[in-house]
C-alpha cells in the first residue's frame, strides 16, 4: 500500500467523503488528500495511501488547473452559488468581453488575495467556515497566490467560463468575487472542475465508486511519478542500506542526475531512487559543497 490515486471527485461530497471511501478499502494503511475541493466542486482529486501520504505536502505544490464558471451580477456570501445570493443592480453598459479581458490581465502573476469567509482558514484556532456559519464576523488578511494563465473559454453577459492555471492556496471563488468587483458588477463562481495537478489530468481520473479492495492497488499510480521532474539521486544496494536507516550517503557525481535548466548550485530538495530509477526510497536533502545526500523522509524499510 504506497500509491497515489488519481480520482474524479463528484459534485455533493467532500473531500473528506472521498478519503474515507479509500480509507475502508486500504485500512489499516493511512490515506489523505493533497489538496480540498469544495463539496459543489468536480474534478481530480489525489488521494496517498499508506507511506505515500508523507508526498501530500510535495503534491500540494504542483500546479493545479480549472474549469470555473462565473456569473456577474450578483453576489454572494460564500462567493460561489451555494450560499446567500443577491443582485447587483447595473449601471449603464455591461462589460464587453475587451474589458472582462483586459482586467483578467490584472489576476496573473503573484496577486494579494483575500480567502472567502466561507474556507478552512484559520482564524485563532478556528475555521473560518464555523465562524461564519454561526453568522460570526470574519475578517481575514490577504496572501500572496501565483495565478500562471487565465483563458477566456465563453463569454455572454453574464456568464463566463474560464481556464486558471494557478499554484497552491490560490481560491477560484475569491477570482470570481475579485474580478466581479473590479468591473463593477459583481460575481461569482457557478461552477468549478479541477482538470488537473501537475501531471494527472482528469481524463485519467478514477471514479471513486469503481474502487474495490480487490482493485485498488492496481488502480494506483506508483510514487515515481510524483518525482519525475525532481533532481535525483540513483542508489546502488550499499546506498540502499544506508538510506533504510536513514544515514548520510556520500555522493558519486555519476549517480546524481540534475534536470535540465536547473542550477546544480540551487538544488537543495532530491529524490533518492533505486539504480534502475523505478523505485522511491526517500527525500533527502543534497549539499554539493559537501558532497553528501542526506535522506529526510525515507520510505523503505
Amino acid at each position: 500500500m504506497f500509491g497515489v490515486l488519481n480520482l474524479n471527485k463528484p459534485a455533493g461530497v467532500t473531500s473528506r467523503d472521498v478519503v474515507n471511501v479509500v480509507q475502508r478499502l486500504v485500512k489499516p494503511a493511512k490515506a489523505g488528500h493533497a489538496g480540498t475541493l469544495d463539496p459543489m466542486a468536480t474534478g481530480v482529486l489525489l488521494v496517498c495511501v499508506g507511506a505515500a501520504t508523507r508526498l501530500i505536502s510535495l503534491l500540494q505544490r504542483s500546479s493545479k488547473t480549472y474549469v470555473a464558471g462565473f456569473r456577474f451580477g450578483q453576489r454572494s456570501d460564500t462567493d460561489d452559488c451555494s450560499g446567500i445570493v443577491t443582485d447587483v443592480p447595473i449601471d449603464g453598459d455591461v462589460p464587453s468581453e475587451q474589458q472582462v479581458r483586459d482586467v483578467l490581465r490584472t489576476f496573473i502573476g503573484t496577486i494579494e488575495q483575500v480567502p472567502p469567509a466561507f474556507s478552512a482558514v484559520k482564524v485563532n484556532g478556528q475555521r473560518a467556515y464555523a465562524k461564519a456559519r454561526r453568522g460570526e464576523s470574519v475578517e481575514l488578511k490577504s496572501k500572496s497566490v501565483h495565478v500562471f494563465a487565465i483563458d477566456v473559454i465563453e463569454y455572454a453577459w453574464p456568464n463566463l467560463t474560464l481556464q486558471i492555471e494557478c499554484g497552491s492556496g490560490t481560491y477560484i471563488r475569491s477570482i470570481a468575487r475579485d474580478l466581479g468587483e473590479s468591473l463593477g458588477c459583481g460575481g461569482l463562481m457557478t461552477s468549478l472542475e479541477r482538470t488537473a495537478i501537475g501531471e494527472f489530468p482528469v481524463a485519467a481520473a478514477i471514479a471513486p465508486e469503481s474502487l474495490s479492495a480487490e482493485s485498488i492497488v492496481t488502480m494506483m499510480t506508483d510514487p515515481i511519478r510524483v518525482v519525475a521532474d525532481m533532481p535525483t539521486y540513483q542508489c546502488n544496494s550499499d546506498d540502499e542500506e544506508l538510506v533504510r536507516i536513514g544515514r548520510q550517503l556520500s555522493i558519486s557525481k555519476s549517480k546524481l542526475h540534475i534536470p535540465d535548466g536547473t542550477d546544480a548550485a540551487q538544488v537543495s530538495e532530491i529524490a533518492v531512487v533505486s539504480a534502475d530509477g523505478t523505485r522511491l526510497l526517500a527525500l533527502g536533502e543534497l549539499n554539493l559543497q559537501n558532497e553528501v545526500v542526506q535522506p529526510r523522509t525515507v520510505f523503505i524499510r
